[in-house]
């Protein structure tokens, strides 16, 4: 049995002292290098010699896969931020509590009834938490209430989003993350601009004007009226400055585009989070009935369905094991968020943060995870106060592989090199071209002085690993992935 190798502060690393050669009472502390394995020797002298790691912590974990037995670590048991690694246990839980085959669904109610070709009554979309309604689903809906004969509604159009509570955003996220698609609000029920799912958010696309001098073309994916946009740009010559900004006022769908784009330059994409996306989502069934012909005499509204509302159209979202793929793939924190409160209602009656947390750490509990050692604030990993050891991510995914839901697990995490984006997803343009490509299968991390890598590498020996690599205090966040790709790769050609 290997025993567990620690660098750096771990443990096992040996830290001799000596006078300095002047005499004085200065210090001098020498380190010698933990024997081991070739590979154990480059990763000491990587995360000691590093300079991006200067004044930062690493905690490494790397485990065997088959026995769980831990082969190296440094600072494994050290509790840090772990930024979007948090999904591993976000989709570990829910994959345990609600099940591979889960689906949402949206309803569609009236407390009316059809007289002819009338609904005379108030017409409901009760949103039950799903994040992937697109603007085909909703001309679904209208396709199918046509196919009851109707073409006029007497009444309110109404969205009812009380299925999760009105507590919009985790206790955490910060201000400047409101305004775009990863901090955008949850809701029961919400709309995505396309099948990355990016709920609660609209595409704002800006090209050239056709004239120099005049204003830029800006266009909403999906079209709708439910954001205002404040164009104050400008088209320039060609050789001008390309320089567009899109923000969003605090509090509002006023959205102001700003800035210059030259003729003929490339179109300035950017997702933007709408406030109440509720709203949003009635918006566009508004737009699907009118599509279909369907008359509405009442107003846009927002209020809970009666109890005994008749059930007119029921509609299923993708099952869980699908949804993983954009959620885990391409690590959408919206997804993650609305399964922490799908979790809480689903088992304890209450679409809230606290009651869907809950949930979380007791299936953690149940998959062997020490809860006691974690700090968890959200799903996504957005938050700063998350707090989890990188010993225990690897654990997870060592005790995971048991679980008759870890083919669904596996298959969403991001493959090194892989150039489809829902194979290799955050991971397709690293490690290219090195013996991890297509041999790491693993969960990426972002935010402010972090990063993270976690998930499995088989090597160029045969043997397959588990592996957790957790970097704070970085000055500049975007160098952790560098690092990480050089562990990653360490490990696959060893």
């Amino acid at each position: 049995m290997k025993k567990a190798l620690k660098l750096g502060f771990s443990i096992l690393l040996i830290v001799m002292l000596s006078f300095t050669p002047q005499g004085n009472d200065s210090l001098t502390p020498v380190q010698a290098t933990v024997s081991g394995e070739p590979w154990v020797q480059e990763l000491n002298q990587l995360l000691m010699n590093d300079p991006d790691l200067k004044g930062a912590l690493a905690g490494i974990s790397v485990r065997s896969a088959e026995t769980g037995e831990l082969l190296y670590e440094n600072i494994g048991d050290v509790r840090l931020r772990p930024a979007s690694n948090m999904k591993l246990f976000t989709a570990a839980a829910a994959l345990s509590a609600l099940g591979e085959n889960y689906k949402f669904t949206t309803e569609l109610l009236t407390d009316g009834s059809v007289k002819g070709k009338t609904l005379q009554g108030n017409l409901f979309l009760k949103g039950k938490g799903d994040p992937t309604l697109l603007k085909s689903d909703f001309d679904q809906f209208a396709k199918e209430i046509k196919s009851l004969g109707i073409q006029f509604i007497h009444g309110d159009l109404v969205a009812d989003d009380s299925w999760y509570d009105n507590v919009r955003y985790s206790e955490d996220l910060i201000w400047n993350d409101e305004t775009y698609y990863y901090g955008a609000q949850v809701s029961a029920l919400t709309a995505s601009p396309n099948e990355d799912y990016d709920a609660g958010s609209i595409i704002v696309e800006v090209n050239p004007g056709k004239h120099i001098g005049r204003e830029s073309l800006v266009t909403l994916e999906p079209k709708t009226d439910y954001v205002k946009i404040i164009n104050l740009t400008k088209t320039v010559a060609e050789n001008g400055k390309k320089d567009i900004t899109i923000e969003k006022e605090h509090g509002t769908n006023t959205i102001f585009v700003k800035g210059t784009i030259p003729m003929e330059a490339s179109r300035v994409r950017e997702w933007i989070a709408v406030w109440e996306p509720a709203g949003y989502a009635l918006d566009l069934l508004q737009q699907s009935l009118i599509e279909q012909g369907i008359k509405l005499n009442g107003k846009l509204k927002n209020a809970q369905s009666p109890e005994g509302a008749k059930k007119l159209y029921i509609h299923h979202s993708m099952p869980l094991s699908e949804l993983l793929i954009p959620f885990m793939k391409l690590s959408n924190n919206g997804h993650a968020e609305s399964l922490i409160k799908e979790m809480g209602k689903v088992v304890k009656g209450e679409g809230s943060w606290e009651k869907g947390m809950e949930i979380m750490n007791n299936e953690l509990n149940k998959l062997g995870i020490n809860t006691e050692t974690l700090v968890l604030r959200d799903g996504s990993g957005i938050s700063h106060i998350n707090l989890i050891p990188a010993n225990e991510i690897s654990k997870l995914l060592f005790e995971v592989q048991s679980k008759e839901w870890y083919p669904t697990f596996l298959n969403s995490l991001p493959i090194a090199g892989a150039s489809d984006r829902m194979v290799g997803g955050t991971l397709r343009n690293r490690m290219i071209n090195s013996g991890a490509e297509g041999n790491v299968q693993a969960k990426t991390g972002s935010i402010a002085t972090v990063s993270s890598l976690s998930g499995y590498v088989n090597t160029k020996s045969g043997e397959r690993l588990i592996f957790s690599i957790v970097l704070n205090n970085l000055v500049n966040g975007s160098k952790g992935k560098v690092i990480e790709d050089k562990i990653a790769v360490i490990l696959a050609e060893q």
